[in-house]
């Protein structure tokens, strides 16, 4: 694994973002903005959102008008609109981020939309400023892979849902990462060197306490997705970053994949 602290890694992170959005960039290829705008959602005040998504968990949760839903990584907010826009003004949508500039971008963007049920709230998903047993549904796009401590997001996940809850968040996995990938900070933030392999990411949603946890959607990115992939999370910023080398993406064909992962807290 890195041998960045947790901290660095974490610093990283919001370095990256922040300059993210402060140029309007779009991660992972731009995929989440081709599945917005297939839910057609992509209009009228989302039409400007940016989105640093693995394509949005929305079409597969069954998220109900009234609930109270928990999007961790809210980014610029286009799935936090989504949310609130289903669960109505009985509802509530909280939006969860550690950077400043994806929150004031958050809160400007739920204005333009004409929001008034969600909130966005600053914060690290391994210690969400959230009540226990505050939300019924928890959604992320392509953000928990992004931690250095995934245990404890799912722990505290597994807290802050009501008996019942669901959670279904889409993330990026892996199949045999070459280490060198791992050790790679470009890759970490570019939403690659964290992924863990599939079998561990049930494993960690199951020892945190979730129960059928399941993978309800997968797509494998091709040499060519792979490709888009890394340019796009490499989110187009003047800091003269190198981007990870793909040079040999086809070798990697197969073994880097987006979910969507569901589990449910026990009633």
């Amino acid at each position: 694994m890195m041998k960045k602290s947790h901290e660095e890694i974490k610093k990283a992170v919001r370095e990256h973002y922040g300059q993210a959005v402060a140029h309007r960039s779009e991660c992972c290829g731009g995929s989440s903005r081709v599945q917005l705008e297939e839910q057609g959602a992509g209009t009228d005040p989302l039409q400007g959102v940016a989105s640093f998504g693995c394509g949005s968990p929305l079409a597969f949760a069954n998220i109900a008008p009234g609930d109270t839903v928990l999007d961790l990584g809210a980014g610029a907010g286009p799935d936090l609109i989504m949310a609130a826009r289903k669960v109505g003004p009985e509802g509530k949508a909280i939006g969860l981020d550690m950077t400043p500039e994806m929150i004031d971008a958050c809160r400007r963007n739920l204005e333009a939309a004409g929001i008034e049920n969600a909130e966005v709230r600053q914060g690290e998903m391994e210690n969400m400023p959230v009540a226990d047993a505050e939300v019924d549904w928890i959604i992320s796009n392509c953000v928990i892979n992004l931690s250095p401590d995934k245990e404890k997001v799912f722990a505290e996940a597994f807290r802050v849902l009501k008996p019942g809850g669901q959670m279904l968040v889409s993330d990026i996995v892996t199949v045999g990462l070459p280490q060198a990938l791992r050790e790679n900070m470009t890759a970490w933030v570019g939403c690659i060197a964290g992924a863990v392999e599939q079998d561990e990411y049930i494993r960690l949603a199951r020892e945190a306490g979730f129960e059928n946890v399941r993978v309800v959607d997968k797509y494998e990115y091709s040499e060519s997705s792979l490709c888009a992939l890394t340019e796009g999370c490499s989110c187009g910023c003047d800091d003269d970053k190198a981007s990870p080398d793909m040079s040999h993406a086809g070798d990697l064909a197969g073994r880097i994949a987006s979910v969507r992962l569901y589990a449910r807290k026990r009633k």
